[in-house]
């Protein structure tokens, strides 16, 4: 910031001071020039022919400079194959002038005198009443002044631009220190957090850094919770982990006649838990990285398409919006889905319907603007009580034992869910009889990838 701010203040000064030295430099050339004009001017009204037809002045031209010899001031009239008529500062050496000039207005320009003298010429044409002659007029006066009355200007510009831009520098980096003061008291605080091993800004901080500090505290929250999380499923790993292992243990050490069936069940129950809390972290890993959007209709069609290879006895069908979209990872809401379509269809009683952006529990009908996406999966089982529908998402909580399973497929919907901010209803359904199970997942917005 200080270096831009010194570029543009350097580069404006520059522009600045350019440009203020051609005002003035042309101000004090300019009066030096009308200076010139009025003794032009001067001349002019004193100048008569005499009877021989040379010019002279009726009355002496009031400036003492012009009687001065090499006083700096000169004037001279030329004209035809007369002597030039000199003034006495010019002691007799003539002023190189511009031949065959014709300008009734003055005109300007730089020359020197014989001696070599740098001087500044006004030149004007004139005819003298009597003589058929045009005459030069001339005034010279030396530019060691003027020169010298610029170069002191510029000098003055050129010092007092350097001090107004060190003085602008100095303000603008007082301003930027000041300014981001409050991110040093911020980066100090963050340090004080990683030393002090406190989870939280509470330093007293201006306003304008106050948005950056309830963002960086939401942050550290966000971190925390996402910590416990995994401290959490680290824990209920361990512990579903332990008791196959103690089975295990139990029946190696016991030299067991069924070790063989004891340890294919037992490590397809640590499977399934991998499984489980593997789907967990997944999930809460896609939702950290950023929202995703799935067309729900695709992954329904595609597990219904897998799980009927596994129960062809079964009808599935399946109806609803072709476009709703989920801010969902394609490969979850596989799972989602595939783990209630494949539920209904192995404690169903042959028929399973899916209703793609159904109404919500209590809506008459679909709002397009609701925040969530509502996927019901119905069939016609025994269903489930509704005593039982808060415990069958324990994990291994199992209503039918006869078949094969392990219970952990509602847990892992329910978690999964939960994770995108969805959730999981149980009801009865009033078509089929069985069980009807309402996923709610948030609805993708507009815009989201795909």
């Amino acid at each position: 910031m200080m270096l831009i701010a010194a570029g543009w203040i350097a580069a404006l000064l520059l522009l600045g001071g350019i440009a203020l030295d051609r005002v003035l430099t042309d101000l004090v050339s300019d009066q030096f020039d009308e200076q010139l004009e009025v003794s032009l001017n001067a001349m002019a009204s004193s100048a008569e022919i005499d009877p021989f037809g040379e010019i002279y002045f009726n009355r002496i031209l009031g400036d003492q400079r012009y009687l001065e010899p090499n006083s700096g001031f000169y004037w001279q009239i030329s004209g035809g194959d007369f002597v030039p008529y000199l003034s006495r500062s010019l002691w007799d050496e003539p002023i190189d002038i511009r031949e065959n000039v014709n300008a009734q207005d003055p005109i300007f320009y730089n020359g020197r005198t014989q001696p070599g003298e740098e001087v500044r010429i006004a030149q004007r044409t004139l005819g003298i009443p009597g003589s058929d002659v045009q005459w030069q007029f001339v005034v010279a006066g030396a530019r060691e002044g003027v020169d010298a009355q610029i170069a002191s200007i510029r000098s003055i510009l050129a010092w007092s631009f350097a001090i107004l831009g060190i003085g602008l520098f100095l303000m603008a980096a007082a301003q930027t220190w000041y300014g981001l003061g409050p991110l040093r008291r911020v980066r100090k605080a963050i340090a004080r957090i990683r030393s002090t091993g406190t989870n939280r800004v509470t330093d007293p901080l201006p306003l304008e850094v106050q948005p950056m500090v309830d963002e960086l505290n939401a942050l550290l929250a966000h971190s925390e919770r996402q910590a416990e999380e995994a401290r959490t499923h680290a824990g209920n790993l361990a512990h579903a982990l332990k008791t196959p292992l103690t089975v295990l243990t139990n029946a190696a050490s016991a030299s067991s006649p069924d070790l063989d069936a004891t340890v294919l069940r037992e490590a397809a129950m640590m499977r399934r838990q991998v499984d489980h809390h593997l789907a967990r972290a997944r999930a809460a890993g896609r939702r950290a990285v950023g929202l995703s959007r799935t067309v729900v209709m695709d992954s329904a069609v595609a597990v219904e398409r897998a799980v009927s290879r596994l129960y062809p006895q079964v009808r599935f069908d399946i109806d609803g919006s072709d476009s709703a979209a989920v801010a969902v990872e394609r490969q979850d809401l596989d799972e989602l889905l595939g783990n209630l379509i494949e539920n209904a269809a192995k404690y169903g009683g042959g028929s399973v319907f899916i209703t793609v952006d159904a109404p919500r529990a209590g809506e008459a009908a679909v709002d397009p603007q609701s925040r969530f996406c509502t996927v019901m999966i119905e069939d016609d089982g025994a269903g489930i009580p509704a005593d039982q529908h808060t415990a069958i998402f324990g994990r291994g909580a199992r209503l039918d034992t006869e078949k094969p399973g392990t219970g952990l497929g509602l847990s892992i919907v329910r978690d999964v869910a939960q994770i995108y901010g969805g959730d999981v209803e149980l009801a009865e359904s009033e078509d089929l009889g069985g069980l009807l199970v309402r996923l709610n997942l948030p609805r993708a917005r507009r815009g989201e990838p795909s």
